[in-house]
């Protein structure tokens, strides 16, 4: 596309030093003095909320345990037996509404304790040294796919391996790491994906194969054939359309491609960002587009969400931390059309919602324009279904959502098919989440290959 085709998109709106500052590590990790004041407000609850309210189930004071007694082996090993990506969850997850949200320090009066930086100043040590905690047991022969090499694939197959089976993973992308690689906003995990990634994989046992993608380079019938096992871990390749009068204006874009984009820059003063970017939407995708886009030198931002704050997905820390980084954030407003001069986008008319009497989302007639350069789309994504299709029948069941339906152990309605991840959903679209449901699948088709 050419430079004038992109309106008023350039590079090196900010220098490299800027850049470099704007995309340093938003939390760095606790040194030992600040871990262990940190630490020794522990309470060491018994029945501990912060551990029920973990979706792996990590034991919170056990390895905080382990820090004030300078067993950061303990520690670290407590953490990733539980989370295999407890690097990265101690990173991204959204603690405030998890673990810290449950601590029982967490009150008007005093903060909860920092169980997301501790969890990080007890695993950062593995990947920097490179040290294997897991051991693999000895060669079973039994064979395992899996499609997808995000959180939930990585879960079931670090799982896998180290019950001794041979594990494939197929990965339609360049890079082992799913939505921990190209999904989640640079400042989080600067340089940190795929340290962790090599970490895992070093148990052995696991063989990656890029560029293969199921339903284009492989299907469901061959890998059921030639595996014992399937797990389906392939997240969610759809995104939703705005279903907006020139939605296909130059300049528009969905935001998950921008932040893949910048994710995989090796020179971010060389990626194009315009002056006023508009991002639709209320989750997470959408508040790392637009502090992003902040980060990149774009001179306004506005986010713009159909509800209020509080129906937003993401959450109440994220939403202060965009506003903090000079993000506009408009709420009870949907887009109409995309308004444009030449096949480029120059304005997004939005209307006015409001609930009606039945607490319906309704437009109440009222618009207004904000001027843009750059639209960045993030109204959700949606699993693509066509390589679980046989023609126009499906090969598996579906959920009313559109997810593929499992059951409590992440089984599909096709016999030795597990899935887990987005392309399941659930009760949170989440890393650690995902993680879960790929440590719950790998436990089953364990026991299944056992009994076979």
């Amino acid at each position: 596309m050419s430079r004038k085709a992109l309106g008023d998109i350039a590079t090196a709106r900010l220098s490299g030093d800027q850049l470099a500052a704007n995309f340093s590590d938003l939390a760095p990790t606790l040194d030992r003095q600040g871990a262990l004041l940190a630490a020794e407000r522990c309470y060491y609850c018994y029945d501990a909320p912060c551990t029920t309210a973990c979706p792996t189930g990590i034991d919170v004071p056990e390895f905080i345990r382990g820090i004030v007694s300078g067993n950061l082996k303990g520690a670290a090993t407590e953490i990733l037996s539980a989370n295999i990506l407890g690097g990265m969850c101690s990173r991204v997850c959204p603690t405030e509404v998890l673990c810290e949200g449950a601590c029982v320090r967490n009150g008007a009066e005093e903060k909860p304790v920092e169980i997301g930086r501790l969890q990080r100043h007890a695993t950062d040590w593995v990947y920097r040294d490179g040290v294997q905690l897991f051991e693999r047991a000895p060669d079973t022969g039994k064979r395992v796919a899996i499609v997808g090499s995000g959180p939930a694939g990585l879960a079931c197959a670090h799982a896998l391996a180290r019950q001794g089976h041979q594990v494939t993973l197929f990965e339609a992308r360049e890079k082992t790491g799913g939505l921990n690689e190209y999904g989640i906003a640079a400042y989080k995990v600067p340089g940190f994906a795929q340290r962790e990634v090599d970490w895992l994989l070093a148990i052995g046992g696991i063989e990656v194969h890029h560029g293969m993608a199921l339903g284009r380079d492989l299907t469901l019938a061959e890998l059921r054939n030639d595996y014992d096992a399937v797990f389906l871990g392939m997240g969610l390749a759809g995104v939703n359309a705005l279903g907006a009068e020139g939605e296909n204006f130059g300049g528009v874009r969905n935001a998950v491609d921008f932040i893949a984009d910048l994710r995989q820059s090796q020179d971010l003063r060389a990626l194009p960002i315009g002056r006023r970017v508009v991002v639709i939407g209320g989750g997470n995708t959408a508040i790392d587009a637009a502090v992003q886009s902040r980060k990149l030198g774009a001179e306004r931002v506005t986010l713009v969400y159909r509800r209020g704050a509080e129906s937003m997905s993401a959450t109440a820390h994220e939403q202060e931390f965009a506003q903090s980084q000079g993000v506009h954030v408009m709420h009870w407003a949907q887009p109409r059309r995309v308004l444009g001069v030449s096949g480029v986008v120059s304005a997004v008319e939005f209307e006015h919602t409001r609930l009606d009497d039945a607490g319906k989302l309704v437009g109440s007639g009222e618009t207004f324009t904000v001027e843009a350069d750059t639209v960045l789309k993030a109204i959700g994504q949606l699993l693509v279904p066509t390589p679980l299709r046989n023609g126009k029948v499906d090969l598996l069941a579906l959920t009313s959502k559109g997810r593929i339906a499992v059951d409590a152990e992440g089984a599909t309605s096709l016999a030795g098919v597990w899935a887990g991840g987005d392309c399941v959903g659930g009760k949170l679209d989440l890393t650690v989440q995902a993680v879960e449901d790929g440590k719950r699948a790998a436990a089953a088709i364990d026991r299944a290959l056992a009994s076979a």
